[in-house]
């Protein structure tokens, strides 16, 4: 078997068989990249062209990948290309086509060696590199394991070494070839306050593309994060589903190719659309992460996967510790001054939350922010709103027991701004064209370095003026018309490319400097959401939608791809429900409030407060356990949801009523998932609210195995629209 644990180069001569190919072949190299329970094998050939041999379960023993069948029909061969190049023998669609120094657009790409390092136990890298015989162009493809977890990151290195500059024409991270008989495709759409919302379809030949072209707040229409189920749209617990996600904060483009041999063909990567990218002689181009998990166990197996990988390696302090917080957006939006604030920081303490969250309108003097419509881009005090600025803010905080945070969205300028008409050189806008305003902004040009330092100097600024500021709302509300780059000239189609490189190299920057900040990824809600961003961000805001009926089914659908300590979630005025059930609802994740607290009622506010106090006893299983969705709101009249944590003696089981027909309620008891059967549980129905009568199943001991076949009744209906439930192990 090919040791994923050492740094290797090696060949084998063995007989395989392609992704949908028949006849052998007498020599080849086998390259099996393999997780705890899957494997991806690519076999180059006699001539060194890489393929897909094999994707799925690993097999038991592991020598039986020679004894896989290869089938050569006229052709056949070159759809199952591991990295497909354009304009040479290929006829399938391409991950990669260039544009030579001469003027020439064929490619071919071989095989020359490979290497495997470890960095521990669980993760290795393999890169294969590729050259064409012909032209001086290097391929290098890696793939990332992280072994235990099912995960692996794919992407591409091109190098050129021509004597002249190579275009990029495209310039995929990764390019799968998957075998089954059908394939279902789940994506999701929506826009804002609309988020994630599900479309499944079974996909059909021909080619099916996920992408945006919005540059920034790339995912406000489309997110780049999909799931194919093989053979049949995969349950909770069977079937085989591949998730994937482009780890990328601009345009993306996913394709899904059912070819000609009924396999499925998956490109994913930048969008190409007007962006061919040159190549200097020397230069080279690394593409982001094509992200994938793949389960033969389910959605959920594969979700828990995600979610145990994002909290180790790609989310900031994923295994830590986060604040809970009162923000001012909904009490005041941009009418407040500074006595305003201290009484919503002394609110803040009478809540009981770790943290005041300050929001929009705190900055601009000549072009004041007092609405959306002007300050961004000058981001100083306003002098008449906080005459003794905001360090005088952040030390009320600090006597008053609570930490102080901030908005920003330092990526965008409002044309009545000083920074608009001091450079207007660094504002994204065509040159003689009328200018177009989303949410009457537009975006500053990331791709010039000299606005790199701006932005990455405004966020530095902050904490070196405000010492004790603990927390930033990093915010991005506009897409971006009329690109143009006055810094690139002539070199426009590398804008929406350089853009995307030029904010990662902010936020390594800021990140580098402050690594313990936590900060949330905000984008008008859930228009940035990925892993290329979250690399730098604790927490990411789901939607500016939080009527918690609404974000019942919007966190629903992210908890597929991400875990629940990374969900912001806010208790706000949104929604006519109950405020317990708007509470229960953001438990599911980050808590926050966004509340006039003030006008609470003592009994509302006494809720509040006792709900904090579950909230620090019960956090750590919601953030760190194992997530299971027992009722899908799509299909049922109820949510369910249950977090388990690792030892399986603690659980937390969350239900809500989703569909207010009359008798809409739960018709059976709910099976619970991940529990020890050999354990007893104390099952105790918690964050009533005083008065409120408990169910009168939900208080008792039973055993793990009774609840995981019997199930637990949490008796919702009309009058009890949300319950939750504590199990702990006795």
């Amino acid at each position: 078997m090919y040791n994923l644990s050492t740094v290797v180069r090696h060949a084998v001569i063995a007989a395989a068989v392609f992704c949908g190919l028949s006849t052998p072949v007498s020599a080849q190299l086998t390259i099996p990249i393999t997780t705890a329970h899957n494997a991806l094998v690519l076999h180059a050939d006699a001539t060194g062209r890489l393929n897909t041999l094999y994707f799925g379960e690993k097999l038991t023993d592991t020598s039986d990948y020679s004894r896989l069948a290869i089938s050569r029909r006229d052709g056949a061969d070159i759809l199952s290309s591991a990295y497909t190049p354009a304009g040479s023998t290929s006829l399938a669609e391409p991950a990669i086509a260039v544009t030579h120094t001469d003027g020439n657009k064929s490619l071919d790409l071989r095989y020359v060696s490979h290497t495997t390092t470890s960095e521990n136990a669980n993760v290795s890298t393999t890169a294969i590199l590729l050259k064409d015989p012909v032209y001086a162009l290097e391929v290098t493809l890696y793939y990332k394991v992280y072994a235990n977890d099912d995960v692996i990151e794919q992407w591409s290195r091109i190098d050129n070494k021509e004597k002249g500059p190579v275009t990029l024409d495209k310039y995929a991270s990764a390019n799968l070839c998957l075998k089954a008989d059908r394939y279902w495709l789940r994506q999701y759409h929506g826009d804002w306050a609309k988020e994630m919302q599900p479309e499944e379809s079974q996909l059909t030949h021909g080619i099916k593309t996920i992408d945006t072209k919005l540059g920034a707040r790339a995912d406000l229409f489309e997110p780049s994060v999909f799931m194919v189920s093989l053979d049949k749209p995969a349950g909770e617990d069977e079937g085989s589903v591949l998730y994937g996600s482009v780890e990328w904060s601009g345009n993306f483009r996913v394709d899904l190719e059912v070819d000609p041999n009924d396999d499925l063909r998956i490109i994913a990567g930048i969008n190409n659309y007007a962006s061919p990218y040159v190549l200097k002689p020397g230069q080279q181009l690394t593409t982001p992460a094509f992200l994938y998990t793949f389960s033969a166990r389910g959605k959920g197996e594969a979700s828990r996967n995600l979610h145990r990988w994002a909290r180790d390696y790609k989310i900031p302090n994923g295994r830590g510790d986060r604040l809970t917080l009162l923000n001012n957006w909904e009490s005041t939006y941009f009418n407040f001054n500074e006595d305003t604030l201290r009484g919503l920081i002394k609110d803040a303490k009478k809540l009981g939350v770790n943290l005041f969250l300050l929001d929009d309108g705190w900055f601009g003097n000549d072009y004041p922010r007092n609405d959306d419509h002007a300050g961004l881009g000058d981001w100083q005090e306003n002098r008449k709103k906080l005459p003794n600025g905001l360090i005088a803010l952040v030390k009320e905080a600090q006597q008053d027991g609570v930490k102080f945070g901030i908005w920003v969205e330092p990526e965008m300028v409002n044309p009545k701004s000083d920074l608009y008409f001091r450079h207007p050189d660094w504002v994204v806008k065509q040159p003689g064209r009328e200018e177009h305003y989303y949410r009457n902004q537009l975006v500053l040009d990331l791709a010039n370095p000299a606005v790199q330092d701006f932005v990455y100097g405004i966020v530095d600024s902050l904490f070196i003026k405000n010492p004790g500021l603990a927390y930033i709302k990093w915010d991005c509300n506009a897409v971006i018309y009329n690109a143009y780059s006055a810094y690139l000239k002539k070199d426009q189609s590398q804008f929406y490319v350089d853009y995307v490189r030029g904010l990662y190299h902010v936020l390594d920057r800021l990140r580098a400097k402050y690594p313990a900040i936590p900060m949330m990824l905000c984008s008008g809600g859930g228009g940035r959401v990925d892993y290329g961003a979250l690399k730098y961000f604790t927490e990411y805001w789901p939607s500016d939608n939080t009527d918690p009926l609404e974000r019942i089914f919007i966190q629903w659908e992210y908890s597929y791809f991400y875990p629940a300590i990374a969900s912001a979630n806010h208790v706000t005025n949104w929604g006519k429900q109950p405020l317990k059930f708007k509470i229960d609802v953001a438990m599911m994740g980050k808590l926050g409030f966004d509340i006039p607290v003030a006008k609470l009622s003592p009994a509302d506010l006494a809720f509040c407060q006792n709900a904090l106090k579950l909230y620090g006893e019960i956090r750590s299983v919601i953030w760190q356990g194992d997530q299971y969705r027992l009722s899908d709101p799509h299909i049922a009249d109820m949510a369910s949801m249950l977090f388990v944590d690792s030892a399986r003696s603690s659980a937390v089981l969350f239900n809500y009523l989703a569909n207010n027909r009359y008798g809409a309620g739960n018709k059976a008891p709910i099976r619970l998932k991940g529990l020890d059967p050999a354990k007893h549980y104390r099952v105790q129905e918690v964050d009533r609210y005083p008065g409120s009568r408990s169910g009168r199943e939900n208080n008792g001991v039973y055993s793990g195995d009774f609840l995981m076949k019997i199930g637990l009744d949490p008796q919702i209906n009309s009058s009890r629209t949300s319950v939750v439930i504590r199990l702990t192990a006795e």
